[in-house]
């Protein structure tokens, strides 16, 4: 069985100063950062960088040509590890990625990245669909506050509530802490 790192949309945008600035970031990004230095480390083969590119430009954020469409730097991909380009929150619709996955045998996933409540749910979900055995690292995405009507959600709550409903039936969660020390 083969492991694959999937870092979704950890591009500059979701930064200060970025059109669509998440809550910790950095934090985050920087947590991501410490499982792609294992996966470089240990399973060199199978890391899959994910770059939303926005098709349309009413939604005002990865736009091509921009500063923020560029993937951060924390997790700047390295030239042996695949860019897959995307353009909806899932990250298999229209890509090549569950073909590439197949293609080196990839079998379990490990999953980081932005925004949990969006693109992180959305991937999660057709992954387990597609057959893939599925681990959610949650202190390596980030998301933002929601607000519907006059009700506002705070940030971590979201991040909470997407991250306990993929839990268990869609993905296994943990830190990236317990997840290193499960694969020292």
């Amino acid at each position: 069985m083969s492991k694959g790192l999937i870092i979704i949309d950890i591009q500059n945008d979701y930064f200060p100063n970025g059109k669509m600035e998440l809550s910790q970031p950095d934090k985050a990004a920087a947590t991501a950062a410490k499982i792609l230095e294992w996966f470089r480390q240990n399973e060199n083969e199978t890391i899959y960088h994910i770059q939303h590119v926005a098709h349309a430009p009413e939604l005002g954020f990865f736009l091509p040509d921009t500063e923020g469409v560029h993937i951060h730097h924390t997790v700047s991909p390295k030239e042996n590890e695949i860019v897959i380009q995307k353009h909806f929150p899932n990250s298999f619709l229209q890509t090549e990625l569950e073909s590439k996955l197949k293609e080196k045998g990839v079998t379990q996933l490990v999953i980081v990245g932005m925004m949990t409540h969006m693109c992180i749910d959305a991937t999660v979900r057709a992954a387990v669909d597609l057959g893939f055995e599925t681990t959610l690292i949650e202190d390596a995405c980030a998301t933002k506050e929601l607000a519907y009507e006059d009700k506002t959600v705070p940030a971590e709550q979201v991040h909470h509530a997407f991250i306990g409903a993929l839990n268990g039936m869609y993905a296994r969660v943990m830190s990236a802490e317990t997840f290193l020390k499960e694969n020292q």
